[in-house]
């Protein structure tokens, strides 16, 4: 028999996407929201100006911030595409390291999606090996 491919096209809102596909969300303030699946670190979303902007708080990063340790973080990053390391000072008494990651909401596939989710859980993996050397 011939294979025969469906494709199909469901546009559904983000909250109700994401609990679909087992994640829990919940809604802080300002378009952000707090979003876990399965015991992994969660990933807060930030929706603004036609983008969404995903990130992973690693923790406070002052009491191991080195020269070097800023190095093997930019190394990294070009492993863990197209995620990236990044530091959070929106208090500048608390600098967080973070995983981030951004796409445009037109046109968001599920794929896309959940791809990165997949990365980010990827990225904190390779963030805890590299940590490990540090803490």
């Amino acid at each position: 028999m011939e294979q025969v491919i469906v494709t199909s096209s469901l546009k559904e809102d983000l909250v109700s996407f994401l609990e679909g596909n087992d994640f829990n969300v919940t809604a802080l303030d300002n378009d952000v929201y707090r979003v876990e699946r399965d015991g992994e670190l969660p990933v807060f979303i930030n929706l603004e100006g036609g983008h969404i902007y995903f990130e992973i708080d690693l923790g406070n990063i002052s009491a191991v911030a080195t020269a070097k340790l800023y190095h093997d973080l930019l190394d990294m990053n070009t492993e863990i595409l197209p995620v990236a390391f990044g530091i959070n000072t929106t208090n500048p008494d608390d600098p967080r390291l973070v995983l981030v990651e951004s796409r445009e909401t037109d046109n968001l596939d599920s794929n896309e999606l959940l791809c990165v989710f997949t990365s980010l859980e990827l990225a904190v993996d390779k963030a805890e090996t590299l940590l490990a050397d540090y803490i």
